[in-house]
Parts: structure tokens; C-alpha cells; sequence
């Protein structure tokens, strides 16, 4: 039976210089006191790095002064990939919900991570920081070698402006007449993984001029995820995960 496709047992790392055969990376103080005070890992043990742009790298954990770790890095594991062309829109939640929708949003193939303000929207700023340190955080404990880019918030007239029209949008509402989502996304005429867009708005819905708007671009499927009301959270993973099989890279 063969083994698993990624390494899940060597601790990964993020890390944002150039990888090559025999470079030295030195650890930032959260990731040394992670792998030495709260791993035990020790000089000479096996790490795992990445950057999202060279692949994944194995490399050796040295000690470079009393609190100070490097990792030498000795051969690739794995080259670079790219991810899946699929841009996720969401209007922002507050503090732990949306840690875990960027989490999944970043499991699930998400490339583009942009927050859009809405007239319902829970939260009207987005701490960027912490949504790339959840991102990183997810891709790390994933076997995830591409990061998506963090946008800055926009709102939704500007993220519809911004749009290439080319981008096959998903639309999702709670009030949209459609009793079958996979049938409605085949129905796009869509045979390989094309550049995609995911939007999910806020728990209080969309206002009535917002969605008049969404429904008047060209090239949108607009879907209802099922009988059931979803929290904004659970939407997206549901919403990833179907794009995911009907469009996306699970095919």
C-alpha cells in the first residue's frame, strides 16, 4: 500500500527567503521557541520549509546562538505547484469565525482571499496581519506549498468593478430558486477548471440593491447551498468544497 503523499510527521515551516541546496534560513523568535521550547526539537533534527514560490524543502534545525535557530537547508521534498485559479470573496466576520473561514478558504484551494464590505456585514475592518498569519498557519499544517494573496477590503461596488468578466463568479444566496447547486454550476458550461470566483455575504443577507446588482453581471451562477440556513463560516467550506468537485481541481 503506498504511503501518503505528503510528510505530516516532520514539523513545516513558512518561511519568506530563497530556498536552495545549502542555504541557512534563520528562524524568527516564534518559530524558534516553537521547534526548541515547545517541540524539543534539537540541533540536528529534520524541518520542513517552504516560501510559495521554490517548493518544499528539507533542511536540519542548528543552533546560532542560546535562543537562536537556523535551518540548513539540505534538498527539496517537493517542487513548487500552483494553485487552482479560485478567488474567494466573503464579507468579513468578527475575530475567531473568520480565523477558521480563512483557515478553511486556504484548505480548500483558495488563491485569492478578498474581503468585501457589505451593507449587512458583521465587521467593517479586517486585520490583514492576522488573516496572513491564519493562512500560513493552515498552509503549514496542510502540505500546502502556495499561498493566496490577502487583499485589503473593498467594497462591493469596487469588487465588482474590479472583476474581469471572464470570471465565472458563484453567487451564493439563501434566496436563490435552485434546488440542485451541482446542476446549476455543470450548467455554466464549464469542462476544465476555469478562473473562478466564490462570493458569500453576510449572515443578514445581502440588501436588495446589492443583490440586483450581483444578478445583473454577466457570467454569475447564482446558487443556494442547500434547505438548511449556514452560518457564514460553514457556508464557505460547503461553497469551496462544491465548487471544488463540479469545477475545480477534486475532478
Amino acid at each position: 500500500m503506498p504511503g501518503p503523499r505528503y510528510d505530516f510527521r516532520t514539523p513545516r515551516l513558512y518561511v519568506s527567503l530563497r530556498l536552495a541546496a545549502g542555504a541557512g534560513i534563520a528562524l524568527d523568535p516564534a518559530q524558534a521557541n516553537y521547534l526548541g521550547n515547545v517541540l524539543r526539537l534539537k540541533t540536528g533534527d529534520s524541518v520542513l520549509v517552504f516560501n510559495g514560490r521554490d517548493g518544499e524543502w528539507r533542511g536540519t534545525l542548528a543552533r546560532t546562538g542560546k535562543r537562536a535557530l537556523a535551518v540548513e537547508v539540505v534538498e527539496c521534498t517537493r517542487p513548487q505547484t500552483h494553485a487552482l485559479d479560485l478567488h474567494y470573496l466573503f464579507a468579513p466576520l468578527k475575530h475567531a469565525r473568520l480565523d477558521y473561514m480563512v483557515q478553511k478558504a486556504v484548505e480548500m484551494g483558495a488563491s485569492r482571499l478578498q474581503p468585501v464590505l457589505t451593507r449587512h456585514a458583521q465587521a467593517a475592518r479586517v486585520n490583514l496581519d492576522r488573516m496572513r498569519a491564519n493562512a500560513i498557519e493552515a498552509a503549514e499544517q496542510c502540505g500546502i506549498l502556495t499561498l493566496p494573496e490577502v487583499a485589503a477590503p473593498l467594497s462591493l461596488e469596487a469588487a465588482i468593478a474590479a472583476r474581469d468578466p471572464a470570471r465565472l463568479l458563484v453567487f451564493c444566496d439563501e434566496e436563490a430558486d435552485v434546488t440542485d447547486p451541482v446542476a446549476a454550476l455543470r450548467a455554466a458550461g464549464r469542462t476544465s477548471a476555469p478562473a473562478l470566483a466564490v462570493l458569500i455575504g453576510p449572515e443578514g443577507g445581502f440588501a436588495a440593491d446589492e443583490r440586483a446588482l450581483l444578478l445583473r453581471l454577466p457570467n454569475v451562477v447564482r446558487l443556494a447551498l442547500g434547505p438548511r440556513i449556514l452560518r457564514a463560516d460553514t457556508a464557505a467550506v460547503a461553497a469551496l468544497a462544491l465548487v471544488g468537485a463540479v469545477l475545480g481541481d477534486w475532478q
